[in-house]
């Protein structure tokens, strides 16, 4: 079996464990020059947390044993289509490929998809279902908070 379709399959085998033990059908698995490095499951429903997906605490799971939040030249296999959240998530860790096997069209009829997320999410602010806006403020008794960041990082 190609590797590939490998890694795929212990996503789906991580998703249906998780459904027996009463968590939702989605596993996620992070691999690094052909290895696995960490494993996850959707724990919304045991945490509460909705940001619990199995991508992100695949993720969390992968910066922690590789001791960054760098995780370039990590690839992602997960169970279903990654919601935006997750996808954001894997480009901010520098996630170079996401391979899913279950599409957004196969997770509708269940209430799994989350195409309309997408589709919102690619209006512009003011048309989106979600209040967003841009209030510019400033502690005037501190000094500019960026510019603060950016001293300490350099060590000044």
């Amino acid at each position: 079996m190609k590797d590939e379709s490998r890694f795929l399959c212990m996503a789906i085998e991580l998703a249906h464990a998780n459904v027996e033990n009463g968590g939702r059908p989605f596993g996620a698995v992070v691999v690094k020059d052909g290895e696995v490095v960490a494993t996850g499951v959707n724990e919304i429903l045991s945490t509460n947390d909705p940001t619990a997906h199995a991508e992100l605490m695949a993720i969390r799971s992968a910066s922690q044993k590789l001791g960054s939040a760098n995780l370039e030249g990590c690839s992602v296999y997960a169970s279903g289509h990654p919601c935006p959240m997750c996808m954001a998530a894997m480009r901010l860790a520098g996630i170079g490929k996401v391979v899913y096997a279950y599409s957004n069209a196969d997770g509708a009829p269940f209430g799994l998809s989350t195409e309309a997320i997408y589709a919102d999410l690619a209006k512009p602010f003011a048309e989106q279902s979600m209040e967003i806006s841009h209030v510019p403020v400033r502690l005037p008794s501190r000094p500019d908070l960026y510019e603060t960041w950016k001293r300490r990082r350099e060590g000044q």
